[in-house]
């Protein structure tokens, strides 16, 4: 595979996405019914500021049952040091990357904004079609 087959052509273009502000049960019920194991954060100029994952969840609800807290905002639970990607970086470099690091989503940015995500699933997939390509040679 040549390394300038970018994340672009593995990227889902129209993730799932919680803006914020949004309280953590309507976070849970988005992942949820997207299937999804996590999410990026935006403001409303589509600024990734966070991101949240389900273990974020579970561990700030659990807290909650506990406390009878109130309902908390995904500011509260989500991770302000976001791993990204540009939709222009090589799919090896950001294997390379996962193989080093534990986020199974990155966000992909364009100038700040989000763009789209890839996960680890996408890679595995560009990966494999590299094996296949390689085995026809």
């Amino acid at each position: 595979m040549s390394t300038s087959i970018s994340v672009n052509h593995y990227m889902n273009s129209t993730p799932t996405k919680i803006l914020a502000g949004t309280e953590l049960g309507q976070v849970v019920t988005i992942l949820a019914d997207n299937q999804v194991s996590g999410a990026p954060v935006v403001s409303a100029n589509n600024r990734v500021i966070g991101f949240v994952s389900e273990q974020d969840c579970l561990k700030q609800l659990l807290l909650g049952s506990y406390h009878c807290d109130q309902p908390a905002l995904i500011e509260d639970v989500m991770r302000t040091d976001v791993a990204s990607v540009k939709s222009g970086d090589s799919i090896i470099d950001l294997a390379e990357l996962m193989n080093d690091r534990k986020p199974k989503i990155y966000p992909v940015l364009n100038n700040g904004q989000l763009a789209g995500v890839v996960t680890r699933r996408d890679v595995l997939r560009a990966l494999e079609e590299n094996q296949q390509l390689c085995a026809a040679w």
